[in-house]
């Protein structure tokens, strides 16, 4: 018997497509450690047994879920800086785009930031950590461009201010997901980002 007699057969690729896709719904509503595979298969009108045809174990879903972000956040955030008039354009494009990345979204965060996971999977683990190491090694790399440029502060540790890059998009994160109904993350990105150009930038004044 068909473990989904009332369900569109998909293909391989499709179903696995749609369990990363139900994975990320669910981790927007609850906690990450409380998701289970049943979850899962319940939300998609599927079986876990239908689940595990497609992956062989939870840790195997949160690996292809975080896959699967890597390689559109990274798509979103290359086509935002290929459409920089200069280094520090690109930069707040790149800034805007995983803002609103993130808010389409939004348990992203959460599986990036579970200890559980990262306990559970080292896969997972170094996964994570390559994508944040690649992601400020481009920041970064951004930042020496735009001092070349004289767009950027000579004296400015370019590493320092691309780990400060990333951490304005975590703690906007963290302090929208505690304020939410007083803050946007839209708004505070808004606020924000000026700030940093302005700490950047060679004279006063923010990058025109």
């Amino acid at each position: 018997m068909s473990d989904e007699p009332h369900r569109k057969r998909l293909g391989a690729d499709e179903r696995r497509e749609e369990i990363i896709r139900v994975t990320l719904e669910l981790a927007a509503r609850q906690r990450v450690d409380d998701i289970t595979t049943q979850d899962m298969a319940q939300a998609m009108g599927l079986t876990q047994g239908a689940v595990f045809r497609h992956f062989p174990s939870k840790d195997a879903i949160w690996l292809a879920v975080m896959q699967w972000v890597r390689e559109r956040l990274l798509g979103v955030l290359g086509q935002a800086a290929a459409q920089g008039r200069d280094p520090l354009d690109a930069l707040q494009r790149m800034f805007f785009a995983h803002i609103d990345f993130i808010a389409g979204h939004p348990a992203i965060p959460r599986v990036l930031m579970s200890e559980h996971l990262h306990g559970r999977s080292p896969a997972l683990r170094q996964l994570v950590t390559e994508i944040m190491l690649g992601y400020e090694a481009r920041i970064a790399g951004l930042i020496r461009d735009a001092q070349t440029l004289g767009l950027a502060r000579t004296d400015l540790d370019a590493h320092a201010a691309a780990t400060l890059y990333i951490g304005m998009i975590q703690g906007l994160v963290l302090q929208t997901s505690i304020l939410r109904t007083q803050r946007t993350l839209a708004a505070e990105a808004a606020r924000t980002f000026p700030v940093f150009l302005q700490a950047i930038h060679p004279t006063q004044g923010t990058h025109p």
